[in-house]
């Protein structure tokens, strides 16, 4: 999951350098490259590309593909600090929705760990500088953008416990194969009405984007198929790291002190949550199965 963090965080920066095109334009480039190399890989291991459970597999990919576009909308509509803050609910969400769709509890620290995590991304939110390549949108648009980059992370939650149903039952590149199986067709559906070529450095960065975009969909998956939710979920904070870092090194970003006592907050919740999910499960493992009981 620190990997898969590290890749979506390089795949952000490529994005950003490709703010002059349009989102669902980068999503059929990236889609493209991902449904080629996924197609290739289950080929060399001998794997069945469209897998068997499809029910769960197209509520992946189609999920998936709607996250992302909610997601790409907000990156261009929003400024870049206020669309990445909004995409860290998709953890939150993510463990609530595991309650049902999976069985698996949210204990009560747990929540507060959650709240303390939230807490720090809104405060690296306000303490984040504005970008100087976004426009201040009318306070409509950007209520609008701003519930379009909410639902992204509320679908993202759907996506990840569908993930999660998975294990067990698919490959985990035949799940990333799923993903742009659907995003492909209807981001080239939408193409048809807005499109501009790429020019020079654009190529290099749709690449960069759909290397970094397959890294990040692998190692995510496998994280998801062998760890409960509640554990590796809120990993995905530390992606912000990665952000600040790169934002820094390529553009020159930097941050005010609220931004910095964010970044305490959400390692705080981190580092809590894990320590208190492993502490869980050790207590679990320590208890002798019932038969052992009755015996």
């Amino acid at each position: 999951m620190l990997l898969s963090t590290l890749f979506f965080a390089a795949m952000n920066a490529c994005v950003k350098q490709l703010a002059h095109l349009p989102a669902l334009e980068i999503i059929f480039f990236r889609s493209l490259f991902s449904i080629v190399a996924s197609y290739v890989a289950l080929r060399q291991q001998g794997v069945e590309p469209f897998g068997h459970n499809h029910r769960l597999l197209i509520s992946r990919g189609s999920t998936g593909a709607l996250a992302l576009m909610c997601y790409f909308l907000s990156l261009q509509h929003l400024p870049l600090a206020t669309a990445v803050t909004v995409q860290y609910l998709a953890p939150i969400f993510t463990a609530v929705l595991g309650i049902w769709l999976v069985r698996e509890p949210v204990r009560l620290w747990q929540w507060l760990f959650f709240a303390l995590s939230f807490g720090g991304v809104l405060l690296v939110q306000q303490g984040s500088p504005a970008p100087a390549n976004v426009v201040a949108a009318p306070a409509v648009s950007g209520l609008l953008f701003l519930g379009v980059g909410v639902l992204g992370a509320l679908v993202s939650g759907l996506s990840y416990n569908a993930i999660r149903r998975l294990r067990g039952r698919e490959h985990p590149l035949v799940i990333v194969f799923y993903f742009p199986l659907i995003s492909l067709p209807l981001s080239a559906v939408a193409c048809l009405f807005a499109w501009h070529t790429p020019q020079g450095w654009d190529w290099l960065w749709l690449l960069g984007c759909g290397i970094f975009t397959q890294g990040a969909q692998l190692t995510m998956t496998r994280a998801y198929q062998l760890e409960r939710l509640s554990r590796v979920a809120p990993l995905n904070y530390l992606g912000m790291f990665y952000a600040l870092g790169l934002g820094y090194l390529l553009f020159a970003e930097a941050f005010g002190l609220l931004a910095y006592c964010g970044m305490a907050l959400v390692l705080l919740g981190v580092g809590l949550n894990a320590w208190y999910t492993s502490h869980l499960d050790g207590k679990a493992a320590t208890v002798p199965p019932a038969e052992e009981v009755v015996a």
